[in-house]
């Protein structure tokens, strides 16, 4: 066989994969919400804006959600984050998990962790402005 026969049917195989892999579906359900977090208004425009994508009950599937395999990565992102801390459920936390779920949540913002930084190339409005981040902190503390 050739080398151009050999790079055809390698292209056919790749593109059929690629076809395959579009099968393979995941789970890209919002789950109702059962208890809201309740903040300051400010808190809550900063974690809708920054946070509810992966971390409640109330995700925005973008477009390329859908397409495999960033949509196996996304879900499961989705899925770990919610693990995490879901503010769509946040009246099934007791007192003292809240109050660490608020803290960890400063903590991770404080070190640079949160938002992920690969999600801010696609999501720009969801950089934390040092505003923002100066009142997550007090919020997290519970100075707000």
């Amino acid at each position: 066989m050739n080398n151009w026969k050999k790079r055809t049917w390698a292209l056919f195989i790749v593109l059929d994969a690629a076809i395959f892999i579009q099968f393979i579906t995941v789970d890209r359900t919002n789950p109702p919400v059962t208890g809201e977090i309740e903040a300051p208004e400010k808190v809550m425009a900063i974690l809708r804006t920054s946070c509810y994508d992966c971390h409640s009950n109330e995700t925005k599937w973008p477009w390329y959600s859908y397409i495999a395999p960033a949509s196996w990565l996304i879900a499961d992102d989705v899925q770990v984050g919610r693990g995490h801390m879901n503010f769509s459920e946040w009246s099934g936390y007791n007192t003292k998990q809240k109050n660490h779920k608020r803290k960890e949540c400063g903590e991770e913002v404080e070190e640079g962790e949160m938002p992920l930084w690969f999600y801010i190339p696609l999501h720009p409005e969801a950089n934390l402005s040092e505003e923002d981040t100066a009142t997550l902190l007090s919020w997290s503390k519970g100075e707000l």
